[in-house]
């Protein structure tokens, strides 16, 4: 059979693919920036799903916040071991940055049984705690969207909200695009955590390409 074998090759086809479709079924369509066409091109390629074209919400300073912090020593603070798995972490260190999972972290299993919370909710009591840049990346929890957003006084240099699911999930996000907080959001139901680490990834290939 002949088929496309080498992995660059297949990923640039598909990149082609979708830009083919996009131009075909919405040619009024325009992304806002480069780098926001990465993103939602990025995050399509992950889940073969073109709704991400008018689902998937930037706050006015999130792609200059978030590629800021990026850019420079930060850690990202990621809801579950899925998106810390999906996160080119390789990549994200040749900036400085580092990333982060505190589920299973026992300061979390112990605080979260004795306040009687989630796990994902404890996670980010500590999290806040540290010292430096932070940026917030959850696809899976949305506890931890709304725990975040009650710490009104934590400096954050981004949020990438895409918990996906039918509790709470859909309201998190709402919830981020009324905030003050420099965010991305999934609007509705989907969601995920390999959306999650798409949307880092899409920002560190941006700022590779760029350097």
């Amino acid at each position: 059979m002949n088929y496309i074998q080498q992995p660059q090759a297949i990923e640039r086809k598909s990149f082609e693919i979708i830009s083919d479709i996009i131009a075909q079924t919405r040619p009024a369509y325009r992304f806002e920036s480069p780098l926001h066409e990465a993103i939602i091109k990025r995050v399509i390629h992950t889940t073969a799903d073109f709704e991400w074209l008018d689902i998937l919400w930037f706050a006015p300073d999130a792609l200059t916040r978030l590629s800021a912090a990026l850019s420079r020593p930060c850690t990202l603070y990621t809801d579950t071991t899925m998106a810390l798995s999906g996160i080119n972490k390789n990549l994200l260190a040749t900036f400085g940055g580092e990333c982060r999972c505190y589920i299973s972290d026992p300061r979390v299993v112990r605080e979260a049984k004795a306040q009687g919370i989630t796990r994902s909710m404890a996670a980010v009591d500590i999290a806040a705690k540290e010292e430096g840049d932070k940026v917030f990346v959850f696809g899976n929890a949305p506890t931890a969207l709304f725990r975040l957003m009650e710490h009104e006084d934590l400096d954050v240099s981004g949020v990438i909200g895409v918990p996906v699911g039918f509790v709470g999930a859909a309201e998190s996000k709402e919830a981020l695009s009324k905030s003050s907080l420099p965010g991305i959001a999934a609007l509705g139901r989907k969601g995920g955590s390999n959306v999650a680490a798409a949307i880092v990834n899409a920002i560190l290939y941006h700022l590779q390409a760029a350097q």
